[in-house]
């Protein structure tokens, strides 16, 4: 892989950082139980995997040694699927730690939100570098956009030099800011109006919280785009029922991506046609 990867249409996120098997006793949070996952999930239809590892405690933790034992159990069990890992903060590490994991790790893709790595002006240069030196070691970044504002920012960063424009990737997350952190098909509009903005266009990819994930995504296919599901924003099914696990919601998007193509297909077949 290298920066210019291109993600798959649909990337399974099966824990996220704050959830526990309080919320859901399926959650995976030990090294086997994420494998597990990720084996059920890329059999579902997903393939790729955003990695989130969890200490002795069950907490959020950005750990190198962690990391790669959880990404060596994923490759033995599902050696074709990405593997996708996380540097979210949690309000716990700088920019200066989160950068320092991936110099360690050297992994394959990483996800990495503009608004904790490149704060304000005094975080430009060591963001710089840092994407310069992902861009040598041919580590795929998705930057994390979380409204309007960040995609205006990260154009402006590209266009600046900051952030280099090859292979350019992004997530837009729908709902994490909004009240009861609940997503509607319709946050995606002032996403995809931003974009316009960008210096280059995108794999964009969408994720979206609550009980509206499945129409947000749903809708983000439907424009052309990939999407991001699981139990790290999403705990439900398209009818507010719990979902039984991660592999259930892939397949339920799975799904809805193989519907939404085959009526592209019989539009664009009576189109020739006609």
């Amino acid at each position: 892989m290298s920066s210019m990867t291109i993600m798959p249409r649909i990337m399974v996120a099966p824990n996220g950082a704050r959830r526990t098997k309080a919320d859901h006793p399926n959650l995976p949070m030990a090294a086997e139980e994420i494998a597990a996952s990720a084996a059920a999930c890329f059999a579902a239809g997903a393939g790729a995997i955003h990695l989130h590892v969890r200490d002795a405690e069950g907490r959020h933790v950005l750990d190198a040694s962690l990391y790669r034992e959880v990404i060596r159990l994923i490759i033995m069990a599902v050696p074709d699927m990405m593997v996708q890992v996380t540097t979210e903060a949690v309000g716990l590490y700088t920019p200066a730690q989160q950068m320092a994991l991936v110099r360690d790790l050297k992994p394959h893709a990483i996800s990495a939100a503009v608004r904790e790595f490149v704060a304000d002006a005094s975080a430009e240069a060591a963001a710089a570098d840092f994407h310069g030196w992902c861009a040598d070691h041919n580590i795929a970044v998705q930057h994390i956009l979380y409204d309007a504002a960040d995609v205006l920012r990260l154009a402006d960063l590209i266009r600046r030099g900051i952030v280099p424009d090859a292979g350019l990737s992004v997530l837009y997350v729908l709902g994490r800011y909004s009240t009861g952190q609940e997503s509607s098909a319709s946050d995606l509009d002032p996403f995809l109006e931003a974009a316009s903005s960008l210096p280059v266009r995108p794999d964009w990819m969408v994720c979206a919280f609550g009980r509206g994930e499945t129409a947000a995504l749903a809708a983000a296919i439907a424009a052309g785009g990939k999407v991001r599901v699981g139990f790290e924003n999403s705990l439900w099914n398209a009818d507010g029922s719990t979902a039984a696990s991660n592999e259930e919601r892939v397949a339920a998007i799975t799904a809805i991506a193989a519907q939404l193509d085959a009526r592209k297909d019989v539009v664009e077949g009576g189109v020739k046609r006609g």
